[in-house]
């Protein structure tokens, strides 16, 4: 039976919600899977990874991951990696984990199989999806390299709770200390109650229809109407202008996202911003001009004045929260 190992992701000690969803994927696979973390010790959560199928959960740790230590961790989870004899080894398409999952795939010697919207394991071997041409095909390959290296795309894979006959076991392991060319100073955190966009489920991005920066607070008096589950996103345009933080936007360059719910509003949908949403479950989009990009494809469009639809949207929806 074959092992699979799924590498979580931590921040300030607690796991991040997409940990859950690597071990959701890593179960698609069967077999045994372990999830491991790097961490300075317990982790918050950790004890919640085998409701969703871990059979063991492994904490590697050392001073240096208190915050991201890609050199540190990149060569503890390669050393893991060979001693434990895993055939597959799944990452997070998040910042962390693109960042990570080629340091540790470079150290094995193998590829990385990134932004995965499906996997899967046949009689043949393991079988693989990740979109192309900025989203609009989708490229099925099988991959041979052993461990497979892969990353999965955020919010695609739903958690699903698949607990085992008995408890996860919960093991600390002390990583090796590894001379690093590169030290994390500080990481200045996003302001109290804002949500990634990378994890929420409802997303309410602004274009350069909303005309200056001052007006994204039209877009962020909506996202509280949702009662703290929406983000707000941006365009690639707006980014570029300093209107919004890079840590907004969503597209091709910027984030990959795939929430419940995404709301372009003003945004006439270039194809490097198409290339980042475009996966999400239901899009709306919101915007004067009636030939706009985005009405392709989104599931409910609007035409029409922004600054009159959108108040009249964030009144309805706070009335469907009390």
């Amino acid at each position: 039976m074959s092992t699979t190992l799924a590498v979580l992701e931590q921040r300030d000690g607690a796991l991040r919600k997409i940990s859950y969803e690597v071990v959701t994927a890593a179960q698609r696979l069967g077999g045994t899977v372990e999830a491991v973390v790097c961490g300075t010790g317990a982790v918050q959560g950790t004890d919640q990874v085998g409701r969703f199928g871990a059979d063991r959960v492994v904490t590697l740790t050392n001073p240096s991951f208190a915050r991201y230590d890609p050199e540190g961790c990149a060569q503890a989870l390669a050393e893991r990696i060979t001693h434990g004899g895993y055939e597959v080894v799944v990452f997070a398409a998040s910042a962390t984990g693109k960042d990570l999952a080629p340091r540790v795939a470079a150290k094995l010697g193998v590829s990385v199989a990134a932004d995965l919207t499906d996997l899967s394991a046949d009689s043949n071997g393991l079988v693989v999806t990740r979109p192309v041409y900025a989203g609009k095909a989708l490229l099925k390959a099988r991959v041979a390299a052993r461990p497979a290296v892969l990353s999965v795309r955020p919010s695609i894979f739903t958690p699903v709770e698949r607990p085992k006959a008995g408890a996860a076991e919960i093991v600390a392991v002390t990583a090796p200390v590894v001379p690093s060319r590169v030290v994390v100073r500080e990481i200045k955190a996003a302001p109290a109650g804002t949500l990634d966009v990378a994890e929420a489920q409802v997303i309410i991005s602004g274009g350069r229809g909303l005309k200056e920066p001052a007006n994204f607070k039209v877009l962020e008096e909506l996202a509280r109407a949702f009662g703290g589950r929406a983000a707000v996103g941006a365009s690639r345009a707006v980014v570029d202008a300093g209107w919004r933080a890079h840590a907004d936007q969503v597209g091709q360059t910027g984030k990959t996202v795939s929430p419940s719910l995404y709301i372009a509003v003003g945004i006439s949908g270039a194809i490097q911003h198409l290339a980042g949403m475009r996966t999400s479950k239901v899009i709306v989009a919101i915007n004067k001009d009636k030939d706009a990009p985005i009405f392709k494809i989104a599931d409910y469009g609007v035409v029409g004045d922004l600054f009159e639809i959108v108040p009249k949207l964030t009144e309805e929806i706070r009335k469907l929260h009390g």
